[in-house]
């Protein structure tokens, strides 16, 4: 989707750099090893964003280094883009199923850029935490950290026919995705 949106590949690669690591400074040499990119596309688009205004750049032992541009007006909405494309919702879903046995995957807040007062994704069935919790911190890049809640399937059939307030929040949202649902009482 990016590579439509954005025509260099080297500007995808170094928007996603510095806008998920906003905070940290680069240098020329250190961004052609990391993004594995040749050295004159890399300075090319790293001016093209400096004319732009979204990065800054400053002169120490001798390196040029270039860092975010807090001040850049379009800056959280760049952010949102990256975010959203790192973090689709659907490839989200196909690499949590993959971690176990999932009935239901429930995808809110964090994912819909929308604040939630439970969890951002609950999960019904069997799955490895560890890993997901691994996935999460790992591949999944988020403004904030994703608050999740796994639970079984006889416990979540029990909590939906008493109607639980927990499960009723996040079912009934209508903001709520759920890419996953084998059980088909939604």
């Amino acid at each position: 989707m990016l590579k439509r949106l954005f025509t260099s590949n080297t500007r995808i690669k170094l928007l996603t750099l510095f806008l998920m690591s906003s905070e940290k400074e680069f240098f020329i040499r250190e961004l052609t090893r990391r993004l594995d990119e040749q050295i004159n596309s890399v300075r090319r688009e790293l001016d093209n964003l400096k004319r732009l205004g979204l990065l800054k750049s400053k002169t120490k032992n001798r390196k040029k280094y270039y860092c975010v541009n807090n001040d850049f007006v379009l800056l959280e909405e760049l952010k949102g883009i990256i975010v959203k494309a790192l973090s689709s919702n659907d490839s989200i879903a196909r690499d949590i199923q993959q971690m176990g046995d999932i009935k239901v995957l429930a995808l809110s807040g964090v994912f819909l850029d929308a604040p939630t007062e439970t969890v951002d994704m609950l999960i019904v069935g069997n799955i490895d935490k560890e890993q997901l919790a691994n996935y999460i911190s790992s591949d999944l890049r988020t403004p904030r950290p994703i608050k999740f809640s796994i639970i079984t399937e006889d416990d979540y059939k029990y909590r939906l026919n008493c109607k639980d307030k927990f499960i009723a929040s996040i079912i009934n949202n209508p903001q709520t995705q759920i890419p996953v649902n084998k059980l088909g009482n939604l």
